[in-house]
């Protein structure tokens, strides 16, 4: 079954919650436009993916009530399934305006519960989803840490800067640099806990992190190489910013409309 804190974001949907609204849309929203952008094949405009993606967003919150957790659907293949809906749906009313003719909106098909066919949920897209929930638990952490703390995680670990050179550019020691740093990522590997939980409707989805060198517990010695401490600390810093680093990308192709 869904955890407590997916059925409590749900539940902030289904009542309307404007905040809630803009949270999804501003965590998955990219993700949405550049899976519909690779569907449309050049036969959609940028104005149009927008539109498209919210309406995706829509239709999600209405299709909880049919979520069937036994039948094993990730978050990520959900999101999928309903804009492939939505997709094929736009498609065909615009096959019918040419025709002349008008056509009843498309029941959504509940088979995306078990298996999407057709349009699959490839790794490529499954890494973005997971790239969003990144970026969502960062930006909640710059939001609630102090902001010289996180200014010195945001230049040391998403912008790559040497110790060295963070401590001279904000005029401090190097060992103020670390704890600063070692504040923020305890607080980002709280903050990535919870927001996985949220957006995961699956243990395989809420595995992911380790999966991909973010070790949220270092104390339990377990990840990739095995390793804890400051191994695991080193490890956790680089992977965010490469995961960082994709995610801005993806912002940048967003905006351009992914026209390049």
């Amino acid at each position: 079954m869904l955890n407590s804190l997916t059925t409590s974001f749900v539940a902030r949907l289904r009542a309307n919650d404007q905040t809630a609204w803009f949270e999804l849309w501003e965590t998955f929203g990219p993700v949405l436009r550049a899976q519909l952008t690779k569907w449309g094949k050049g036969r959609i405009g940028a104005e149009t993916v927008r539109d498209l993606s919210q309406e995706t967003l829509a239709a999600l919150s209405d299709s909880i009530e049919r979520y069937d957790p036994a039948r094993g659907a990730r978050f990520s293949t959900w999101l999928l399934a309903i804009a492939k809906h939505v997709l094929g749906d736009e498609m065909d009313k615009r096959m019918a305006l040419k025709r002349g003719s008008g056509r009843a909106k498309a029941e959504l098909d509940e088979s995306w519960m078990g298996a999407v066919d057709g349009r699959t949920a490839d790794k490529e897209y499954e890494a973005a989803v997971f790239r969003a929930k990144v970026e969502a638990a960062i930006r909640m952490v710059e939001k609630q840490a102090e902001f010289m703390d996180f200014q010195i995680y945001r230049m040391r670990v998403l912008d790559g800067m040497s110790g060295k050179d963070v401590a001279a550019q904000v005029g401090t020691s190097e060992p103020t640099v670390s704890r600063r740093l070692a504040k923020v990522r305890d607080m980002l590997r709280g903050s990535l806990r919870q927001v996985i939980q949220v957006y995961s409707f699956t243990a395989e989805e809420e595995a992911e992190a380790e999966r991909n060198g973010l070790l949220l517990d270092p104390n339990t010695g377990k990840g990739r190489g095995d390793v804890g401490g400051k191994d695991s600390d080193a490890m956790f810093d680089e992977a965010v910013c490469e995961i960082y680093a994709r995610q801005m990308e993806l912002r940048r192709m967003d905006e351009r409309g992914f026209l390049d």
